[in-house]
């Protein structure tokens, strides 16, 4: 919560008097370790001369877990609004539900026990961090991984760098709007038309073939000149990342094709650093994100006995 909060909270309820600016200066001075602690382990996962190769079957049969990632935007002073990278991790559990559509009873994939990594700088450092995230969660015993997120290529790149081995799927809502918007420029937005050709296309993209969808795009951007730019800027998403688009496959393969866990986890960052009128000088915020992490990753408790044990670095 905002530091002029947890004042009133401790004064009110703890009978605690501590000023707003004595809890924001523990809270750098703690951040900074809760930061160092993440450093080390990010660079004990990424140090070794192999990288991560399937395991058996034998390993843990039964375990499937993913990753997810998405970038929110943090204002930062002097600097103006900077993308704070998050990554989730998770276990993939599978649960009897009912199809939107049939309405018989499917077995539906979830992500659980979501664990969260958020770095405020380049996509190196956050995929090293992700990957030793996944490390600690034990990525190595899982019989099979996924990797679910948007289109944004920096992030399949740190996904074939750190999880090569692991399925790739462009999350279902992010596909879904970039056909909406290629249906607007493609019929019209709000026309019949508009309305009949997406929802017959959705069926095709959900079925996998995004190739298609691509096909037509660009022959329809031939056509009308006016869109024909974003036309074909829509045909090449779907066309660059076809293979990441067999939702029916992966769903039948008990796969979570959403990536609300990472976009959740998003908010939350954004619920505390974005608040109205907040602005961020780049050492103080990087020093409380870590201590974001480890609350909406429940593991507070586990790192405060770790850092605060631990000699100050």
């Amino acid at each position: 919560m905002p530091f002029a909060q947890a004042e009133a909270i401790l004064q009110e309820i703890g009978q605690i008097n501590i000023s707003r600016c004595s809890i924001w200066r523990r809270s750098v001075l703690w951040g900074a370790r809760f930061k160092a602690a993440e450093d080390r382990a990010r660079e004990q996962a990424n140090a070794l001369p192999e990288k991560w190769q399937p395991p058996s079957r034998a390993v843990e049969p039964d375990r499937r877990m993913g990753v997810a990632m998405d970038g929110m935007m943090v204002h930062v002073r002097q600097e103006g609004w900077k993308e704070l990278k998050v990554g989730a991790v998770f276990d993939i559990e599978v649960r009897l539900g009912q199809d939107a559509h049939t309405h018989e009873p499917v077995h539906i994939a979830h992500a659980v026990h979501n664990s969260y990594t958020a770095h405020l700088g380049g996509p190196e450092v956050f995929g090293e961090m992700l990957f030793a995230e996944a490390r600690r969660r034990g990525w190595e015993q899982a019989q099979d991984t996924q990797v679910v997120a948007d289109g944004a290529a920096w992030i399949w790149n740190q996904a074939d760098l750190h999880f090569g081995h692991s399925h790739q799927l462009v999350d279902w809502y992010h596909a879904d709007q970039h056909l909406a918007t290629a249906a607007k420029l493609f019929k019209g937005d709000g026309t019949p038309a508009f309305r009949s050709w997406f929802n017959s296309r959705e069926t095709a993209l959900y079925q996998g073939h995004a190739a298609r969808i691509a096909a037509e795009l660009e022959a329809a951007a031939d056509a009308l000149p006016n869109v024909a730019d974003d036309l074909r800027r829509e045909a090449g998403y779907f066309r660059e990342h076809q293979h990441r688009m067999n939702y029916l496959e992966m769903r039948e393969e008990e796969y979570v094709i959403g990536s609300g866990m990472v976009e959740g986890g998003a908010k939350q960052y954004q619920a505390r650093l974005c608040g109205p009128g907040m602005r961020w000088s780049r050492q103080h915020v990087e020093k409380l994100i870590p201590v974001r992490t480890a609350i909406l990753s429940g593991r507070f408790t586990d790192v405060w006995r770790q850092v605060y044990n631990s000699p100050p670095s």
